[in-house]
């Protein structure tokens, strides 16, 4: 495990406004809340600089993993994922009620490699839009 200052992990937290960078719920609306990622994982030379560091749900973490990219089907190239350090959302997804659309292969990979819309994952968004608490920011 890597140590990440605490002065850095609320950074991390406070310029994401306590929301997954990635599928854009807010810590407060899941049971396990949020982490801090490395963007580019340190294995793959990333760095502890606030620069590679996102905020991120266990879920979009987890399934991330180390991992920086895959195999986009339709040019079988590899394709790196989303980064919300360098990237905006709104030009590689689009919410469609609660299914996060890719726009981009950049957003193919991601939202295949993180499972963004997974049945368990769709149910927890119906429910926070029910309640008006999905998304947790508007999409950029």
């Amino acid at each position: 495990m890597t140590y990440i200052s605490a002065k850095i992990r609320r950074l991390v937290a406070e310029r994401a406004g306590r929301r997954c960078e990635y599928c854009l719920i807010h810590e407060d609306d899941t049971f396990l809340g949020c982490e801090v990622d490395h963007i580019i994982s340190k294995k793959h030379g990333g760095s502890n600089e606030p620069e590679n560091l996102a905020y991120a749900c266990l879920f979009c973490n987890r399934h991330k993993g180390t991992d920086i990219g895959s195999i986009y089907p339709n040019t079988g190239k590899l394709t790196r994922f989303y980064n919300p350090r360098k990237d905006r959302w709104g030009k590689h997804f689009q919410l469609n009620d609660v299914i996060i659309e890719p726009l981009t292969g950049i957003g193919e990979v991601t939202v295949r490699l993180f499972v963004f819309n997974n049945s368990e994952r769709l149910l927890e968004r119906e429910a926070l839009v029910s309640i008006g608490a999905y998304p947790a920011t508007k999409p950029q």
